[in-house]
């Protein structure tokens, strides 16, 4: 079920009715009960995976409870601690693998075979990749080490703990969530709060803009120049990079604002997963501000656990790459994505070996880094980085990716853009004037939020003629854009 679909337009309202109307007791169950419904839409059979995933850190949370109370010694506490984290993460990471990387696997080991003249007949799995297991999963997994680390209990209501782990707003594309945060929040009172409601809609309403307004446009030039990228060059390629870039911006922004404003309306608070990372002014900052969720996860978990930065530098450097890596893989079982997470893990290295020198020429010229000028600079670098490693995000194989990039350079055909050349790929001059309008407004709202005021306080605090214009506005672009919609969220796939 689609967030921009009709099904979830009906869903979500009944939904919502029943919660606010049943019993105290009842409303977990009852969303329990919508999450599951809202997962078995896609495929119900795969529902048996988001159950064993929850089992079994279900199962491991009480048994390191269990573990924590007897009368062992700590470092038999500690040890049987580790076993039962180990066991979960084996587990979950074993069913995560199957589903998602067997194929990858075999297939790049029959190459290294056949690289050193070993012949292997590479069998290929017929296997549907369930939608959000990577993000079902990895939130369970940060719930077992939360319990071993000793920063939460471990949860003893089983439906409480289900529903964190399938709480359907943020299921199947995230944000993922910490147990500190969303699973807490299940064991409060709930009453309906208008401010929350109305909040939560308006955040649903900019969600649904950046999705179908912005996104689903962009997606169309991107896909014509992307599927024959051969027939394209210079500023046509440029124009499609660049357009992608904000294309998984707005498609993935755009979910997550939706799932955190369904949420809000329920009376949920998510955690933010944006904070305007085409404004960062270096590639580490972006990671602050990109997929805050996931970033902050391998940080959590993976980084600072192989040592993070406290081993000197070289094995700082390692472990920066090694996340990396495993952040492109855990976007798809692909090379190109492999080699987007890899690049993001070098440019951090390069930045970080220059930083002294960039320094010292800057002192020597005597330059003002905070002027607008030089911030502008900065953001520009930032983003030609970053959406250098989107082309191979979007690539097929690394190959087409760097014949895209090879194209993109054959700067020839620049009068284009004043010959209405860009009317050829796939957007006519109404629907590149909806996305300009678009784009501006994403650009206005990013800008407020920078400067540090809250968007949604900056618009209560307008006049209601204003606001009255804005979301009619807003609505009647989202109604001009429904027949170009229909596309799934791009982050579905992982």
């Amino acid at each position: 079920m689609l967030f921009n679909s009709i099904e979830f337009l009906i869903f979500f309202p009944i939904v919502l009715l029943i919660y606010f109307v049943v019993p105290q007791k009842a409303k977990n169950l009852w969303l329990l009960a919508a999450s599951y419904y809202f997962y078995m839409c896609w495929n119900a059979k795969y529902v048996l995976l988001l159950l064993f995933s929850t089992l079994v850190t279900y199962t491991g949370g009480l048994c390191m409870e269990t573990v924590k109370q007897s009368g062992c010694t700590p470092a038999h506490k500690t040890a049987y601690k580790k076993l039962i984290v180990a066991g979960s993460f084996v587990l979950n990471l074993l069913l995560l693998f199957y589903f998602k990387y067997i194929n990858f696997a075999l297939d790049v080991l029959g190459r290294l075979l056949g690289a050193v003249h070993i012949e292997m007949n590479v069998p290929v799995f017929d296997i549907i990749l369930p939608v959000g297991i990577s993000f079902y999963i990895f939130q369970a997994l940060s719930y077992t080490m939360d319990v071993y680390r000793d920063e939460i209990y471990a949860e003893k209501n089983f439906f409480r703990y289900a529903l964190f782990v399938s709480f359907f707003p943020q299921l199947v594309a995230g944000p993922i969530e910490r147990s500190k945060n969303l699973l807490k929040q299940f064991s409060g009172h709930k009453k309906f709060d208008a401010v929350m409601v109305r909040d939560g809609l308006l955040l649903m309403l900019w969600g649904y803009f950046l999705k179908l307004v912005i996104a689903d446009r962009c997606a169309v030039l991107v896909n014509t120049v992307y599927g024959d990228f051969a027939a394209y060059h210079g500023f046509q390629i440029i124009t499609a990079n660049v357009l992608f870039a904000f294309q998984i911006y707005c498609d993935f922004m755009g979910y997550s604002i939706i799932a955190t404003g369904a949420a809000r309306v329920l009376g949920f608070r998510l955690m933010n997963n944006f904070e305007q990372p085409y404004l960062a002014q270096s590639v580490k900052q972006f990671w602050r501000r990109w997929h805050i969720s996931l970033s902050s996860w391998l940080r959590d978990y993976l980084y600072i656990p192989l040592g993070g930065n406290r081993k000197g530098r070289l094995k700082k450097y390692r472990n920066l790459l090694i996340t990396f890596l495993v952040s492109g893989l855990w976007h798809g079982a692909n090379i190109t994505f492999v080699i987007w997470g890899g690049l993001h893990g070098i440019y951090q290295i390069c930045e970080e070996l220059a930083a002294p020198y960039v320094d010292r020429w800057y002192k020597r010229f005597q330059i003002d880094t905070e002027n607008f000028s030089w911030r502008c600079i900065r953001i520009v670098k930032t983003f030609i980085l970053t959406d250098i490693a989107w082309v191979f995000f979007r690539a097929d194989t690394p190959m087409a990716a760097l014949r895209i990039l090879k194209r993109s350079a054959e700067l020839t055909n620049s009068g284009l853009l004043l010959t209405g050349g860009l009317y050829e790929l796939g957007l006519d001059e109404k629907n590149i004037a909806i996305l300009l309008i678009a784009l501006a407004a994403l650009l206005f709202c990013s800008l407020i939020k920078e400067s540090g005021r809250d968007t949604l306080e900056w618009l209560r605090r307008q006049s209601i003629v204003f606001r009255f214009v804005l979301y009619w506005g807003a609505v009647i672009l989202i109604t001009l854009s429904l027949d170009i919609t229909g596309q799934e969220f791009i982050y579905f796939q992982f």
